[in-house]
């Protein structure tokens, strides 16, 4: 899905380049947006947050997996005492755990793309209000994301003016 979007967003931006008058070639620039809004203030105790969510549900995770590695182990060393049925029932049990253990992990990422998708977009929308007026004060037809396209001159680079400008409290 991402890199077909990436795709349509290149092959968008090349049809504009290419119909537009050579007088007007510059009238584009770009930005790494991902890395303008991760040098933001806001960007920065965003991701602080993050990391504290991460690292929390990391140890949970850590501490569930080792718990799960012990009882495997336990299973192992008691398997030739155990009769088959007791051994099956044990390691079912086991795989049951592990099978909630993934679940949990599944559960955690979803919550930690939803916090930062919650953290974030306030960050995007005032970054792309911002976009749009250094557009219209530089008459950009165009602000191309960095991630589309493979090469681009230093000097069409936005990003730490975007930067700038949201750290000062500009707005949009």
């Amino acid at each position: 899905m991402k890199g077909s979007s990436r795709l349509a967003s290149l092959v968008v931006a090349l049809v504009v380049l290419l119909s537009a008058p050579r007088a007007r070639a510059e009238s584009f620039a770009v930005i790494d947006l991902r890395g303008a809004v991760a040098q933001t203030e806001d960007g920065i105790r965003a991701q602080a947050q993050l990391k504290k969510l991460l690292d929390r549900r990391q140890h949970e995770l850590d501490g569930k997996q080792t718990a799960l590695a012990r009882l495997r182990s336990d299973i192992e060393r008691q398997s030739r005492f155990l009769s088959r049925e007791a051994l099956t029932r044990r390691m079912e049990m086991w795989q049951k755990e592990m099978i909630g253990l993934q679940s949990v992990f599944v559960d955690y990422n979803k919550e930690l793309e939803k916090k930062q998708a919650e953290l974030t977009g306030p960050i995007l929308a005032r970054m792309v209000a911002l976009i749009t007026k250094l557009a219209r004060q530089n008459g950009y037809d165009i602000v191309i994301d960095k991630q589309v396209v493979p090469y681009t001159r230093p000097d069409l680079d936005i990003t730490d003016r975007i930067v700038q400008m949201y750290n000062a409290g500009e707005t949009g």
